[in-house]
């Protein structure tokens, strides 16, 4: 599907690791090369022709990112990505907030992004680090999220969709119950808004964070969503150009509001308008036809993974372009390395998500993260590379 809109299919590749980054459509390409060849000024800054068009070009962005996850403008704040965009939450709203003995609940699944900020705040805190429970299918469930609630939950924090396991998670529900108990609900939507419609005003999050880079924009930019009357209570993280009215002294600063508060210093223009131009690029297409192709595309891979007696699936109920597996007795850097030299791109290792292992028993697994642009015959080029278990070890030698 659109293959001939990414200048990287020119190269003779099979790119299987979505879930890292994804391949750039030429459009968002252009756009980028436009802003820095025929209107490179600041933004927000000058007052002058090129500089005007800048500030249009930003804002216009906004009102894409805000159409696109149905947000309203103003609940819309450029970052350098999803890492980012989290630790400003925990650092800059729930630092406030959170008081020794409260609970986060998170999930053994999550990325690295979505862990390491929350053990921080809890340290800092005296906060305790709660785990949802997972399914036999290492999922997360409504139920799994009603076990674990007390009156001490504060805070739960989940990815809509995993990035190994790749389970769908069930976030309007899950903001339901925990908004009836007064608890905050941050999403992670790194590896979900590149795939599937995301209306934030239906699931009711109160912040939803991602990343450019995976959803056929560029990297060094990404978005983070609160609602209005959450982000006006963030402290902003960093100070300077661009996000204040005015100074006089220590004690006379006044900030801008929201979002441009939590937008200090020149941001990414660039990524910027790429993003904005990636979200015309995949409206083009139509979010619910690339959720359709990629359920169809997964299940094919796993039907073919299946037929080879050598190969286990940790993930094979997700319901997402994710398929973890390991090939017996081989490491799975092993694997990576094998189908690397017939130009098969996978990722493989603990995918950021470095405590799953406690509850699966293995370390590392092979990561297929499928996309639009995948298609059945480079599934059928993978099967025929993994057919032959020997051929893999004596390649490895």
């Amino acid at each position: 599907m659109n293959r001939e809109d990414f200048p990287m299919f020119k190269q003779d590749i099979i790119y299987l690791d979505n879930g890292a980054t994804t391949f750039k459509p030429t459009s968002v390409i252009d756009k980028m090369v436009d802003y820095y060849s025929n209107y490179s000024a600041n933004a927000h800054r000058g007052d002058y022709s090129i500089s005007y068009k800048v500030d249009v070009e930003y804002e216009d962005a906004r009102r894409k990112v805000a159409r696109f996850i149905n947000a309203d403008l103003d609940e819309v704040v450029f970052t350098s990505g999803a890492t980012e965009a989290i630790n400003v939450i925990a650092d800059g709203f729930f630092d406030n907030i959170i008081e020794p003995g409260d609970e986060i609940i998170i999930s053994k699944s999550e990325h690295a992004s979505n862990v390491l900020p929350w053990f921080r705040l809890a340290n800092k805190k005296g906060a305790r680090i709660i785990y949802a429970p997972l399914d036999t299918h290492l999922h997360i469930t409504l139920e799994g999220i009603k076990s674990v609630i007390t009156p001490k939950t504060k805070i739960i924090s989940l990815a809509e969709i995993t990035n190994v396991v790749g389970d769908l998670r069930p976030i309007k529900e899950i903001c339901e119950l925990a908004h009836a108990n007064d608890i905050f609900v941050v999403v992670d939507g790194a590896q979900s808004v590149p795939h599937k419609i995301t209306d934030v005003k239906t699931s009711d999050v109160d912040f939803l964070v991602f990343s450019g880079h995976k959803m056929c924009g560029p990297t060094g930019v990404g978005v983070l969503y609160g609602k209005k009357e959450l982000l006006e209570a963030v402290n902003p993280l960093i100070l300077g150009g661009g996000m204040n009215e005015s100074f006089d002294s220590e004690q006379e600063i006044f900030l801008k509001d929201i979002p441009q508060r939590l937008e200090a210093g020149t941001p990414n223009i660039a990524g910027v308008l790429g993003i904005g131009a990636a979200i015309d690029y995949l409206e083009k297409i139509g979010m619910d036809n690339i959720t359709v192709y990629e359920q169809k595309l997964k299940a094919y891979l796993v039907e073919r993974l299946m037929q080879l007696e050598h190969i286990t699936i940790i993930n094979e109920e997700s319901g997402s372009g994710i398929v973890a597996f390991n090939v017996e007795d081989i490491f799975s850097q092993d694997v990576a390395y094998y189908l690397n030299k017939y130009n098969v791109c996978v990722r493989a290792g603990n995918h950021c998500a470095k405590i799953l292992k406690s509850i699966t028993g293995v370390k590392n697994t092979v990561r297929v993260s499928l996309y639009f642009y995948n298609t059945y015959e480079e599934i059928d080029s993978l099967i025929e590379l993994l057919t032959d278990k020997d051929k893999i070890i004596k390649e490895m030698i």
